[in-house]
């Protein structure tokens, strides 16, 4: 009869182990299989089309590298912060659907600074800035009254802020002029100032905001700039998702920019153009020399003498004096 015995059991078991794990360790690849191993990825390997991990604000970094460093917060550090931001110790809801289907566009310019923190400037851009040229009309975006009309020389310059009855604010900044005053009742698409390079700036444009209750709303969050329009008929704001965009495509936007300045490239021919066919249109003049003669003058400005002469009095024997001045058209 055998006895079971648990201690030689257990014991056959390790010493089987032992002898598996001296066979592994002895057992080998063959060199050529290895160095195939290594040849195949070797050659799988595209440094250039690695993938990066690059967060979309670092995208957007990238794509507006040229922008300058954002203004201070009017409502909460710039001087006179008290006056602009008067929702001080007001308790704002977690939610609330806003109505903006009664809009304007406040510029037609493209997005040249996006949204959001700037980790090179360690600051917060609570804004949108839109290319703008000085003297174009920038105009109300809803229905509203003016509560501010103010200078801020260290970031807004002249700005204008806004109130709606959908209880937003919008705050228009870098003006050159202002076309309303304070308490001035406007409708959505009312020119309301002019655009400019006013304040902290170094190119024309125009800072754009979008407020409920002093919180900074991502504009497009609630405008479609690349489209002129907005994403729809109400904006939910949340305290939650207040900062994020709706549907930003920066793509959108450079075809949008790309159309925006041929449109004005050709606004500016045209304008040219007009500016010289007034020119050409207008009187012409010129101023008698010692020496010249009325055959002289007519015959380079094709022209004949009588036509020179009637043009301004004269007869085709009057004698012309150095100085004198004479219609050519």
């Amino acid at each position: 009869m055998t006895v079971f015995n648990p201690s030689k059991i257990a014991l056959s078991i390790l010493l089987a182990g032992l002898t598996f794990v001296g066979a592994s360790a002895q057992f080998k690849l063959p060199g050529a299989h290895t160095a195939e191993h290594r040849t195949l990825i070797a050659s799988q390997e595209k440094i250039g089309t690695e993938i990066q991990n690059t967060t979309t604000q670092e995208f957007l970094d990238k794509l507006f590298a040229e922008e300058e460093e954002p203004e201070m917060d009017i409502y909460t550090e710039g001087w006179e912060s008290q006056s602009v931001n008067c929702y001080r110790g007001v308790t704002v809801p977690q939610q609330r659907v806003l109505d903006v289907s009664n809009f304007a566009m406040p510029c037609n310019g493209y997005v040249t600074s996006p949204y959001g923190y700037r980790p090179r400037f360690k600051r917060m851009h609570k804004g949108i800035d839109l290319k703008a040229t000085t003297g174009d009309t920038i105009y109300a975006a809803f229905d509203g009254k003016v509560r501010l009309a103010k200078y801020e020389k260290k970031g807004y310059g002249y700005y204008l802020v806004l109130r709606h009855p959908n209880e937003l604010e919008t705050v228009y900044g870098h003006l050159s002029k202002f076309l309303v005053k304070p308490d001035q009742v406007v409708k959505a698409g009312q020119p309301i100032a002019l655009a400019g390079n006013t304040g902290r700036s170094f190119g024309a444009h125009l800072h754009f905001e979008t407020r409920f209750m002093g919180y900074a709303i991502n504009p497009a969050a609630i405008f479609d700039f690349a489209n002129q329009t907005t994403h729809t008929v109400s904006y939910t704001f949340n305290k939650n998702t207040y900062q994020e965009a709706r549907n930003f495509d920066p793509e959108a936007n450079n075809e949008y920019a790309a159309k925006y300045k041929a449109q004005r490239a050709a606004q500016s021919s045209a304008s040219k153009a007009t500016k010289a066919a007034k020119k050409s249109s207008g009187t012409r003049t010129h101023k008698e020399k010692k020496g010249e003669t009325l055959a002289k003058i007519a015959g380079r400005n094709g022209m004949t003498i009588k036509e020179l002469c009637a043009l301004n009095g004269l007869k085709t024997s009057s004698k012309l004096r150095i100085g004198q001045t004479l219609k050519l058209k």
